[in-house]
C-alpha cells in the first residue's frame, strides 16, 4: 500500500469508530464541547484504549474544520488513506476466491458516488475498486463519511491508465463488462459467473470511449421515465447485486 497524502479529516461519529476498528492511523480526535457522553461511550472508550490525543473544542471549530455542521461533534486527523498496490488485490483475490469480483470507475468525480459504491461494495465483499489518477475523486474525508466505515475494508487501487489496466486483467482472466443504454442484453441477461471486473462510467459522459472498447460486453438498465440515466453509485449497486445474486449470495 502507498499514501498519496499526509493527512486526512474523518468526519462523523461512524466513520471515527470504524476507522479506529480498522486500526486505522489516528493523530488526534477532536470532540464538541458539550457533546452528550452517553451516546460515545464505545467511542471514548475505544479512544482512551488506544491512547488518541483528545481535544475538546467549541462546535464552531469543527463546522470550519469539516466545511459544514454535518460531523455530529467528532473530526478526527488521520494518516492518509491507503490505497493498495493492484497486484495485491489480485493476488488475494485470486487466492480467496475461484470469481473474482473488481469495481472500475472510469473518472467518477463525485464523492458521495464513491463512498455509495464503496458501501455497496462491502455488503458484498467486493475484491477491490479501481480508480484513475487523474479526474476523478480519491478517497477523500466526504467519501469516508458517505462510505459509513465502508472504506477501512474494501481495497482501492489508484492507476495510471485504465484501458491498460483492462488489457492487464483480462490476462489475468477477468472478463470486463461496462454499461452502456445502447447495449442489446440488460443487466439480468448477462451471465455474471466468471472472474469479473464491472466498469461503471462517470457521471455525466458515462463510460469513455476507448474504456468501452475494452469491454468484452455491455449491459444496459432498462428504463421507461424521463430521465436517461441512473446515478452511478445507483447502477453500480443494481448490478453489483444481480452478480451477487447469480452467484448464490
Amino acid at each position: 500500500m502507498n499514501k498519496e497524502n499526509d493527512t486526512e479529516l474523518i468526519i462523523g461519529k461512524n466513520p471515527v469508530l470504524a476507522a479506529l476498528q480498522a486500526e486505522h492511523s489516528i493523530n488526534k480526535i477532536f470532540i464538541a464541547e458539550g457533546m452528550q457522553r452517553a451516546n460515545m461511550d464505545a467511542l471514548l472508550t475505544l479512544i482512551r484504549e488506544k491512547k488518541i490525543i483528545t481535544q475538546f473544542v467549541p462546535r464552531k471549530k469543527l463546522d470550519q474544520m469539516a466545511g459544514n455542521s454535518n460531523h455530529q461533534g467528532i473530526v478526527a486527523m488521520a494518516a492518509a488513506y491507503d490505497y493498495y498496490d493492484l497486484e495485491d488485490i489480485l493476488t488475494k483475490a485470486k487466492k480467496e476466491k475461484s470469481l473474482p469480483f473488481l469495481v472500475m470507475l472510469d473518472e467518477l468525480e463525485d464523492p458521495h458516488n464513491l463512498g455509495s459504491i464503496l458501501r455497496t461494495a462491502d455488503a458484498v465483499s467486493l475484491d477491490g475498486i479501481i480508480i484513475p489518477k487523474r479526474r476523478a475523486v480519491g478517497l477523500t474525508a466526504t467519501v469516508a463519511k458517505t462510505s459509513a466505515g465502508a472504506i477501512e475494508h474494501v481495497p482501492v487501487a489508484r492507476v495510471t491508465n485504465l484501458a491498460q489496466t483492462i488489457e492487464h486483467l483480462k490476462k489475468e482472466g477477468y472478463w470486463i463488462v461496462g454499461t452502456e443504454a445502447s447495449a442489446k442484453q440488460t443487466y439480468i441477461e448477462a451471465d455474471y459467473r466468471m472472474p469479473l471486473c464491472l466498469v461503471i462510467g462517470s457521471e455525466g459522459n458515462g463510460i469513455s470511449r476507448l474504456v468501452k472498447e475494452k469491454c468484452d460486453f455491455m449491459v444496459q438498465l432498462p428504463m421507461k421515465g424521463h430521465v436517461n440515466s441512473l446515478n452511478a453509485s445507483v447502477a453500480a449497486a443494481i448490478i453489483i447485486y444481480e452478480v451477487f445474486r447469480q452467484r448464490g449470495f
